[in-house]
């Protein structure tokens, strides 16, 4: 099993967990995409690379928020998400999302 230097948001929808984490020394993008997609798991990251893994390689998954943040500080990176969770928790499901400080962009897949 691999290990993820990770922190699960404190959202919660109807059926869905909401999983944040940051890139590690155990980092596998793969491997996180499946898991997420086997615990039903909506995934928060700021790696591009999970575009590449739905769109270009089609990898299932529940739904992808992309942060694409100008301010990277770890109060902003909080901030963020807890602002898009607030008010749209429920329209995350199944949807690439890509978020910044002002604008955000569904992109269902």
């Amino acid at each position: 099993m691999h290990r993820f230097a990770s922190r699960r948001i404190a959202a919660r929808t109807k059926s869905r967990s909401f999983f944040c984490f940051r890139r590690s020394a155990w980092y596998d993008g793969e491997a996180i995409t499946a898991k997420a997609f086997a615990e039903n798991w909506i995934l928060i990251t700021n790696d591009k690379d999970f575009g590449e893994l739905v769109f270009r390689e089609r990898r299932k998954h529940h739904g992808i928020v992309f942060l694409r943040l100008e301010d990277e500080r770890a109060a902003n990176k909080i901030e963020v998400p807890r602002q898009l969770l607030k008010s749209y928790a429920e329209k995350l499901a199944e949807q690439f999302v890509t978020v910044t400080e002002t604008k955000m962009r569904f992109a269902g897949t």
